[in-house]
C-alpha cells in the first residue's frame, strides 16, 4: 500500500482532516513525511474546541516528549501565554473535558500545568508501520525543508556548502581531521535530509613555502618507484627528513655567525632559501614547478580518496588555498585599504577592530595581520577571496565551516571583515560550526596517529575478538571487511557520542567494547534485525498484508512510538547540528526493540501475528538504517554463511564470533527487586529445558542492590530426540551503568536454551 494513500485516508477517518488541509492549517506540519505532524494537528484541533484558543496557536506549543513512559506530546499551558485563569487550573479543566473516545488519544495526564498525552495503539501501529515500509531509505527525510518558497516548489531548493575535512597535502590524513571529517559529513547529510541541495567542497592545505620545500626534498632523496607505491608515506617521510636537515643547517649557521664568520654563501644555498626560491617560481606559474607541484596534489587526493571511502564520504569539490591567486588578495588588499578597514604598521598591513567597532564586539576580535612586512599575504587575505568567489560562484544560501574551536576567532574575522566589505548579506549566509578536542589519539601501541593506522588499529583488535571464538570465525565470509567496518563504527560513534564542543579522551578499549552503547553494539542491533527478517523468510507481499491491529502488546506499541519519532528526530538534528541528537535516539530505539523480543517472537508464532511482528522488525530495521546512514556508518547486514541458530534473533556472535553485552534492566512490580529470567522449550518442542542463569536486578534511585544467578547444566531436546550441548563455563561479568549493576555468574546453560531476552540480559566477555 503506499504511503500517501494510507495518510490521506487515516486522515479523513479524523473529523474530515486531510493532508492538504493540514499543510495549509499548519504551514509547517508536513503529514505525508511526519506521522506525528498529523497527530499534532488533530490534537490542537480538539484543544481548541475544548479551549477556544485557536489550533494555529495551540500548534506550536505541541512538544514531543523526552521519554515514552512520559508520553508522547506535552504542553505546558504557560506558553500559551493566556491572561486570566492559571495555567494550571486549566490543564485541569482542558483535560476534564477532552473526549475519552478520541480517535488517537487517550485522556491526558495532567502534572500541575503541564498536560502528556499518550497515543492510542492501534491507529499509530496502522500508520506508522506501512509509512516506514513503504518510504523505505526515504523515510524521515522532509523534501519541503529546503525549498527556497514552500508555496512555490518551483523556485528550487536552497543550497548549502558544507566545507570540511581539509587535510594538508602531501602528509598523512592525521587523526587531529577526524572530527571535522566525521562532523563535516554528518552536517552535510543532515541537510541533505533536509530538502537542500548540498556541495560537499574539501578545502586543502596545498600551497605554500613548505611544498618548495618538499619538492627539494624529492629532488634530493626521492624515489619514483616508492612515490607510485605509497605516496603520501614517501613524501611525508621526505618531508620530516628534510625539516630535520634544515634544523640542523640552521643551526649550524647560526653557529658560525656567532663565532663571527662569513655565512653569506651558506645563507644563499641553504634548504630554507632553496624551498623559497622554488615556491617562488610557483608563484610565478613557472610550468616544471607547478607539473610537480600538480602531480604531489593529484597523488595525494587520489590517497585521502581511499581513506574517505572506507567512511562512506564523498566530496564535489577538491579545492585549495592554490586556487586564490596573487592578483586576487593584490586586489583584495587594495579594497581593504579603499574602505579604511586596514592600516599600515611598520611595513606590516594589520586590521584593527578596536579602532573599526565600538565596545565589547571590537575588543574580542582584537588585531590581526592581513600582510607581512614582505608582502607575504595572510590566511585571513585568502580566506576572504576565496569566500567571497565562491558566493560569485554558486549563490548559495547557507555556508558552513566545519572546523575546530581553535579557529573560532579566525572566523569571526572573517565574517567580520566580509561585512565592513560590503557584502553584508554574504556574511549572514556564513556560519561555523566548531567542535573541541580529541585527546590522546594514537594507536594501542601509542605510536602513530594517522588516522589509517587509527582503523587499522581499530580492525585489528576487533578481528582478535572475532578470533577467539574458532567455529563462528569459520562462518564469517569476509572477517577482514567485518572487522573493518566495526573498528571505523567504533571510532565514529565515540567521536559523536558527546556534545561537539567538548574534548574527549580517545578510548581505544571503550569504543571497540562489546558492552555499553557502541558503535559495534549499534551494528549488532541492526544485524539481528535483518537476521530476524531472513530467518522468517515472509514475502514482502506478506509483510504489505498484515494485519497490524494484531499488534496490541505495550511492548510493539513502544516500539512504534519510537519509529514514529524519527522524522522529528532529524528536524530536531537540522537545528542543533548535533550527530548526539541522532546517535542518542539511535540507541534508545535500540534498547526498545531489544526488549521486545521477548514477548514479540516470530517464528514460531500463529502466521497472522508473524507477518505483523515481522512488519514491525522491518520497520525498525528500516529506521536504524536510516539514522546510520546520516551519521555515516555503515550498515551491516549479514556476515555469517550457514545454518542460524534457532532462536529467534541473531545473537552477537554470528555477527562477530564473540558475545555481546547488551545493555538491559530486568523489571518487576516492586521496583529495585530482582527478576529471575527463566527459559522454557516453545510450545512445539523444539526446545525444552529451563535455565535459571540469569538473574538480572535494577537498583532503585537510592540504595538498592543486585544480584547473581546460578545455573546448572541441562540438556536440549530437539524432535524428540535429546542430546547433550556444550556448556558454558565461569563466565563474570559486572557492570555498572545509568544507577544499575546487571550480572551473571557461573553460566552453564546453552544459549539453545536462553530465551532472547535473557540473551539481552546476559552481560559476558568474549568466548
Amino acid at each position: 500500500m503506499a504511503r500517501k494513500p494510507v495518510m490521506e485516508l487515516f486522515a479523513q477517518h479524523l473529523k474530515g482532516l486531510s493532508l492538504d488541509g493540514v499543510r495549509k492549517s499548519f504551514p509547517s506540519a508536513h503529514p505525508d513525511a511526519n506521522p506525528l505532524d498529523l497527530y499534532r494537528a488533530h490534537l490542537s484541533n480538539v484543544l481548541a474546541e475544548i479551549s477556544g484558543v485557536s489550533s494555529s496557536t495551540l500548534y506550536p506549543v505541541v512538544m514531543r516528549t523526552q521519554g515514552l513512559d512520559k508520553g508522547d506530546f506535552i504542553i505546558a499551558v504557560p506558553a500559551l501565554r493566556l491572561k486570566g485563569s492559571k495555567p494550571d487550573v486549566l490543564a485541569k479543566e482542558w483535560s476534564a473535558s477532552f473526549p475519552a473516545d478520541d480517535a488517537l488519544f487517550a485522556k491526558p495526564v495532567v502534572n500541575g500545568s503541564f498536560m502528556s498525552f499518550f497515543v492510542k495503539a492501534d491507529p499509530l501501529s496502522s500508520t506508522v508501520i506501512p509509512m516506514v515500509r513503504q518510504a523505505g531509505a526515504r523515510y524521515g527525510r522532509n523534501d519541503f525543508g529546503g525549498l527556497k518558497d514552500p508555496k512555490d516548489p518551483s523556485k528550487g531548493r536552497k543550497r548549502i556548502i558544507v566545507e570540511f575535512s581539509s587535510p594538508n597535502v602531501a602528509k598523512p590524513f592525521h587523526a587531529g581531521h577526524i572530527r571535522s571529517t566525521i562532523i563535516g559529513s554528518f552536517t552535510a547529510n543532515v541537510y541533505e535530509a533536509n530538502g537542500w541541495e548540498v556541495l560537499r567542497i574539501n578545502y586543502l592545505g596545498d600551497w605554500g613555502k613548505q611544498y618548495g620545500l618538499l619538492a627539494v626534498a624529492y629532488e634530493r632523496n626521492g624515489s619514483e618507484e616508492e612515490l607510485k607505491k605509497n605516496p603520501i608515506d614517501h613524501l611525508f617521510k621526505l618531508y620530516v627528513q628534510i625539516n630535520k636537515d634544515m634544523k640542523e643547517e640552521n643551526e649550524a649557521i647560526k653557529a658560525k655567525k656567532e663565532a663571527g664568520e662569513d655565512v653569506s654563501e651558506l645563507e644563499a644555498n641553504s634548504l630554507d632559501e632553496q624551498a623559497r626560491k622554488y615556491f617562488r617560481h610557483m608563484t610565478d606559474r613557472d610550468e616544471r614547478t607547478l607539473a610537480q607541484w600538480q602531480r604531489f596534489r593529484d597523488l595525494s587526493i587520489a590517497r585521502y580518496q581511499e581513506t574517505y571511502s572506507r567512511l562512506g564520504i564523498h566530496f564535489d569539490e577538491y579545492s585549495g588555498e592554490s586556487q586564490v591567486s596573487e592578483e586576487s588578495m593584490a586586489k583584495m588588499a587594495e579594497q581593504l585599504k579603499a574602505k579604511g578597514v586596514t592600516r599600515e604598521d611598520n611595513g606590516a598591513v594589520l586590521v584593527d577592530f578596536t579602532q573599526l567597532l565600538p565596545g565589547k564586539e571590537g575588543k574580542q576580535l582584537g588585531v590581526t595581520l592581513v600582510r607581512k612586512k614582505d608582502g607575504t599575504a595572510l590566511y585571513l587575505t585568502r580566506d576572504i577571496c576565496e569566500l567571497l568567489g565562491r558566493y560569485e560562484k554558486y549563490k548559495f544560501d547557507h555556508m558552513i565551516y566545519v572546523v575546530g574551536a581553535a579557529q573560532n576567532l579566525h572566523l569571526s574575522q572573517l565574517f567580520k571583515l566580509v561585512e565592513l566589505l560590503g557584502h553584508e548579506e554574504v556574511a549572514k549566509k556564513c556560519q561555523h560550526v566548531n567542535f573541541g578536542l580529541v585527546r590522546g589519539m594514537s594507536t594501542r601501541k601509542g605510536t602513530a596517529k594517522f588516522l589509517d593506522d587509527i582503523f587499522a588499529d581499530c580492525a585489528d583488535y576487533m578481528h582478535e575478538k572475532m578470533k577467539q571464538n574458532e567455529a563462528k570465525y569459520a562462518q564469517i565470509k569476509n572477517p577482514e571487511a567485518t572487522a573493518d567496518i566495526l573498528g571505523i563504527s567504533g571510532v565514529m560513534v565515540q567521536d559523536m557520542s558527546g556534545k561537539r564542543i567538548n574534548d574527549y579522551d580517545f578510548n581505544m578499549d571503550a569504543m571497540t567494547s562489546l558492552e555499553g552503547d557502541t558503535g559495534p553494539y549499534l551494528q549488532y542491533a541492526h544485524a539481528r534485525l535483518c537476521s530476524i527478517k531472513r530467518r522468517a523468510a515472509l514475502s514482502e507481499e506478506d509483510l504489505d498484508a498484515a494485519d497490524l491491529t494484531l499488534l496490541t502488546e505495550s511492548h510493539a506499541t513502544n516500539v512504534v512510538r519510537m519509529l514514529a519519532q524519527w522524522p522529528d528526530v532529524l528536524k530536531n538534528a537540522l537545528r542543533t547540528l548535533e550527530p548526539t541528537t541522532i546517535l542518542t535516539y539511535l540507541f534508545k530505539t535500540a534498547h526498545v526493540v531489544s526488549s521486545s523480543y521477548d514477548q514479540l517472537q516470530v517464528v514460531g508464532s500463529e502466521r497472522e501475528l508473524m507477518r505483523a511482528r515481522m512488519a514491525l522488525y522491518d520497520a525498525a530495521r528500516i529506521v536504524l538504517a536510516n539514522g546510520m546512514r546520516i551519521l555515516g556508518l555503515t550498515p551491516l547486514e549479514r556476515s555469517v554463511s550457514g545454518s542460524a541458530p534457532r532462536w529467534i534473533g541473531e545473537p552477537a556472535d554470528s555477527l562477530l564470533g564473540c558475545k555481546f553485552a547488551v545493555p538491559h534492566e530486568a523489571s518487576s512490580p516492586g521496583g529495585g527487586k530482582a527478576m529471575w529470567q527463566t527459559g522454557t522449550g516453545d510450545a512445539h518442542g523444539k526446545m525444552c529445558g529451563a535455565a535459571q542463569s540469569v538473574f538480572a536486578a535494577r537498583k532503585p534511585r537510592r540504595g538498592g542492590r543486585a544480584g547473581a544467578g546460578v545455573g546448572s547444566e541441562w540438556w536440549g531436546r530437539e524432535m524428540g530426540r535429546a542430546r547433550p550441548r556444550a556448556a558454558e563455563r565461569g563466565v563474570h561479568a559486572a557492570r555498572k551503568r545509568g544507577g544499575r549493576i546487571v550480572r551473571t555468574t557461573d553460566m552453564t546453560s546453552s544459549p539453545d536454551n536462553l530465551s532472547s531476552n535473557q540473551l539481552a540480559q546476559r552481560h559476558e566477555t568474549p568466548m
